[in-house]
């Protein structure tokens, strides 16, 4: 089934909860204002609609497969990779500085969405590819960026993430490669590195292996952990790759999901050491890494929204053609298209709004983001660089559970066609699964909104965002609109549980972690729940001031009608998530180990 990005559903989030006109005043932004997203918003939706979009289905059917110690990705990847880089979509929102466009992550996070929803396996590598030079801006040497961050800003190289082993997966104090140091100051980086996405493939002339390794002699556990570049291929003085590096890819996985994006076991070191070189200060790798992580975390949460947004599309659009059974209204005397019975709407509606909830959550967090780093005011960016952390892990948590429950429901409204692999369905439910597992499952995500994000600073984000939300709750009571009445109602039974529970994190992290991480995970899911029908609910305001003006009156009737969904069938999951997590804490650990 074809895609269409719904860039009018984006621009909307980018305009009203994003406030670009606001971002566009911010130094370095001035030309990134709403004409420019339009734009930008048009050309990639055309880009992947006739690009990439085509290739997913197919890719999957016949995945990148491995031979000879090399990767041939899927027919159709290495032209459309050879465009999406001519047309500069790698450098999007990276600085000017090494050749990109320099614009806001609210705009790029709306073009990541769209290749992602085209093709999960092949939006992979430039995703990868941001987490490295953003690393690289971070830490690296003048001498690292002059060498690498051009390259991989044009998506002439491509970046990879080399955390896991063996032996280590969530818990890096394990990692065991190794570094010895050389005398020019280069490194040899020996070991065995699994799960490295796009680890080895034939998109680009070279690979930036961003590698965790232990230098000889350095502390045990995550204190000992450092961060080095060890290209595929070394690179000569005039930037051209040279000698093929001591890195060899071994072998690929053969995945549920996400099957044409090659999944790499790659090994350091066995004709003499890799060359690597070393990022920042010894020792301090897991710190670069994170910066790496936290951008990838966010993309992931992006990523559920994407492949929810194509189930969704491909849900509706057989929901309209497929004909089966009388309506229970007698609307139609003999059998109807199923989208007229009310379970069908029920679930799309759930599919609908869930999607979109998770956008505008995501697009809110994207603008706080921008204003984090360009503001002029420290204050400002003080603020909303810890409204974007605390929205981090529920982007990436919420958004991707989200797209099991939405990507499930295509399936379901498919009913048994949804189960063969031919009509794409399945697929879409397959690809998603991987999403609350990579870049730290949810566990970890909610692990890290219970201790960093809440109990560190003894509630005090976790309370501000809530008076943020019953301001909301406020301005929807006085709309006067039943539609806003109802949200608001909703919203601030949701908010009440929110805020129990993160009184209830910050009083049991300590006297009784057992209680407090038993929970965490319904924790996030509650608050992401929250913060998506936050921002529904802002939309809901935004709408009816356009509806008001007279812009666009179909479009902002369903986004209202969406709202209300939201708000009257999802948000109020949060009371019961609340009454588990507070009453229920004791009954998580009841059962003694040797029982299970």
């Amino acid at each position: 089934m074809s895609y269409q990005a719904p860039v009018q559903d984006m621009l909307f989030n980018i305009e009203h909860l994003a406030r670009i006109d606001r971002i566009a005043q911010m130094p370095g932004f001035e030309e990134a204002g709403l004409e420019t997203a339009q734009a930008v918003l048009q050309e990639c939706a055309r880009f992947n609609a006739e690009v990439v979009a085509p290739l997913n289905h197919e890719a999957d059917e016949a995945p990148s497969f491995w031979a000879d110690r090399a990767v041939t990705t899927s027919k159709g990847f290495r032209q459309a990779f050879r465009q999406y880089t001519e047309g500069g979509w790698q450098a999007l929102q990276h600085p000017a500085a090494w050749g990109g466009q320099g614009l806001p992550k609210t705009i790029g996070a709306a073009c990541s969405e769209m290749l992602n929803s085209a093709c999960l396996s092949f939006a992979l590598c430039p995703l990868l590819t941001d987490g490295a030079i953003e690393a690289l801006l971070t830490a690296g040497s003048e001498e690292l960026k002059a060498t690498y961050l051009a390259k991989l800003v044009s998506g002439q190289w491509t970046g990879t993430m080399n955390l896991t082993e063996p032996q280590a997966g969530s818990d890096l104090a394990l990692v065991r490669a190794r570094a010895q140091p050389q005398p020019d100051g280069t490194y040899r980086i020996f070991g065995t590195k699994i799960f490295i996405t796009y680890g080895e493939h034939d998109l680009a002339e070279n690979i930036v292996h961003l590698t965790l390794a232990r230098v000889e002699g350095a502390p045990e556990g995550v204190k000992g952990i450092s961060l080095f570049v060890v290209p595929k291929f070394l690179v000569h003085p005039d930037g051209t790759p040279g000698t093929r590096n001591d890195v060899v890819c071994t072998s690929i996985e053969h995945k549920l999901g996400i099957k044409a994006s090659p999944t790499a076991a790659l090994q350091f070191g066995d004709g003499g050491g890799a060359v690597g070189y070393l990022v920042g200060e010894e020792n301090r790798g897991l710190e670069y890494m994170f910066i790496m992580m936290n951008a990838a975390r966010y993309a992931v949460g992006l990523q559920g929204v994407a492949v929810a947004e194509r189930a969704y599309q491909q849900a509706a659009a057989y929901a309209k053609e497929r004909v089966q059974s009388r309506p229970v209204d007698g609307s139609v005397r003999g059998p109807a298209a199923i989208i007229r019975h009310p379970d069908v709407r029920r679930m799309l509606m759930t599919m609908r709004a869930l999607t979109e909830g998770c956008r505008a959550m995501a697009t809110t967090a994207a603008a706080a983001y921008d204003a984090a780093h360009h503001h002029p005011d420290a204050a400002v960016r003080a603020q909303n660089r810890a409204f974007y952390e605390f929205l981090v892990p529920l982007v990436k948590g919420y958004s991707t559970e989200m797209s099991l429950e939405v990507t499930s429901l295509g399936v379901q409204v498919h009913g048994g066609m949804g189960f063969m692999e031919e009509t794409g369905a399945a697929q879409h439910y397959r690809d998603a699964r991987i999403l609350p597992i990579y870049e730290g499952t949810t566990a970890i995500q909610a692990n890290d909104l219970v201790g960093r994000k809440t109990a560190r600073d003894g509630g005090q984000t976790a309370r501000a965002i809530a008076a943020r939300i019953e301001a909301t709750e406020q301005d929807l009571a006085a709309s006067g609109s039943a539609e806003a009445q109802s949200i608001a109602a909703h919203l601030a039974q949701a908010r009440r549980a929110f805020l129990d529970v993160a009184d209830f994190m910050v009083d049991k992290t300590q006297s009784d972690p057992n209680a407090a991480y038993g929970g965490s995970v319904p924790y996030l899911m509650l608050a992401g729940n929250l913060a998506a029908g936050w921002q529904m609910g802002r939309s809901v305001l935004a709408a009816q001031e356009q509806l008001k003006a007279g812009k666009e009156a179909a479009f902002m009737h369903a986004k209202i009608a969406t709202a209300r969904f939201y708000a009257e069938h999802i948000l109020p999951r949060t009371r019961a998530l609340r009454d588990a997590i507070v009453d229920g804490a004791q009954s998580v650990m009841g059962l003694p180990v040797e029982a299970f």
